[in-house]
């Protein structure tokens, strides 16, 4: 009787299409027909193939394979991940068996919607492809059952990006059995990494799986272990970053009264906000645990701020002074300048006075640059210390704050 069964639902199967249904879920219920040429006492002795087998009372254990082979597309400005998974499921159900010595046929392959397949959803993902429109299950004699399933999917992750480029993250895919309940359907996962590209961005350093427990639907979950290789970052935002930092330390050595200092400061002072301004855009944000680069770019901003201005301010400071030596009253007639030769001449103390004040000015620039020099180092070291050994625990999730069940927040 139950290879009756499976020869019709595998000739079933051959006239049976599967609808395309877009989205994140495979299951499509799908209506059978049985004809009466089959000799089945019923239509629903038919329909039974469809539903979940009955394992008494221990719910039905599914074994779950999942090879990565592919983790490419990792974009941190959108929080998402693009991976390419194969599924392997299998079970046993005693339904489909048959007797092997009146019907020595071993296997046989059948449509997945023509007997019970568990439906799986991913939870995180924004899109899936299942890369087989019509997978077809393998049957043997015993009952047991082998399912391949190859699909590509985005799906959301939340980087851990405080350390970035240096950062590393636990990327997530749960996948559901929304069409069952524990009771019925239990999940046993292993994984398998058959990742064999390493030129990425983004490299993939362990995975692991799961079966998290107190779960209202079967459920099983795949986690991706990405590392940063923090090449491309550091050479498009580290290294011009300190070019800028050195230069603008280098520009200090140039004399005070040079014209060309001024305008070499505030030319790289509106240089590095160009690169500011592209900087933002290129780094993700965050409700929380923000990268240390933005605070980094920041101070760097700032530091940059007040080398500019103190050179501007002296510089003003020189000039103003030199303009009033000018507008000094000029030297008085030949014949009062010879009787006051004795006394001291007021040129001569304007320009004693403007000779004081440039050597003022000259011991403030050079105090300046020395603590300037210093507070870099400083900061350089310091933010080294915390790139390093920093932590940051990131705000719960609104769906993790209140456990399944709990009374909603007013």
């Amino acid at each position: 009787m139950a290879l009756r069964l499976l020869l019709h639902l595998a000739l079933l199967g051959l006239g049976t299409a599967r609808p395309s249904v877009p989205g994140r879920s495979l299951r499509a219920p799908a209506v059978v027909a049985w004809p009466s040429c089959f000799g089945l006492n019923s239509p629903l002795e038919g329909h039974e193939a469809t539903q979940i087998p009955n394992n008494g009372s221990a719910p039905l254990l599914v074994a779950v394979q999942v090879f990565v082979t592919n983790v490419f597309n990792v974009d941190i400005l959108r929080y998402t991940v693009s991976s390419v998974l194969l599924l392997r499921l299998s079970w046993l159900d005693t339904r489909l068996a048959w007797n092997a010595s009146v019907h020595p046929r071993r296997v046989l392959t059948l449509p997945w919607d023509s007997l019970w397949t568990p439906g799986l959803t991913i939870q995180e993902a924004l899109w899936v492809d299942w890369q087989d429109p019509s997978p077809r299950a393998q049957v043997d004699q015993d009952g047991h059952v082998e399912l391949y399933l190859a699909l590509t999917t985005e799906t959301n992750c939340d980087f851990e990006l405080l350390h970035f480029p240096r950062d590393q993250s636990n990327c997530t895919l749960s996948f559901y059995a929304l069409s069952n309940t524990v009771t019925e359907l239990e999940f046993q996962a292993h994984v398998v990494n058959e990742i064999v590209s390493v030129k990425r961005e983004y490299v993939v350093r362990d995975l692991k799986t799961q079966v998290p427990p107190q779960q209202l639907v079967p459920c099983f979950q795949v986690s991706l272990h990405l590392q940063n290789t923090a090449l491309k970052a550091v050479m498009a935002l580290l290294v011009p970053g300190e070019a800028l930092l050195l230069a603008d330390m280098c520009g200090g050595l140039l004399p005070l009264q040079a014209a060309e200092r001024t305008a070499y400061k505030v030319t790289l002072l509106l240089g590095y906000l160009v690169f500011h301004s592209s900087l933002v855009q290129a780094l993700p944000s965050s409700s929380s645990c923000n990268p240390l680069l933005i605070h980094y770019f920041t101070i760097l901003l700032l530091l940059l701020f007040v080398s500019t201005m103190e050179t501007v301010l002296l510089a003003g400071l020189l000039a103003w002074d030199h303009l009033r030596a000018k507008r000094s009253p000029s030297p008085a007639p030949r014949g009062e300048q010879q009787a006051h030769d004795a006394g001291p001449s007021p040129e001569g103390a304007t320009r004693g006075g403007a000779g004081s004040w440039r050597s003022w000015a000259e011991v403030a620039d050079h105090t300046f640059f020395l603590f300037y020099v210093a507070g870099v180092v400083c900061s350089q070291f310091i933010f080294l210390g915390l790139w390093m050994w920093a932590t940051c625990k990131s705000d719960p999730a609104p769906g993790e704050a209140v456990p399944h069940g709990g009374q909603p927040r007013l």
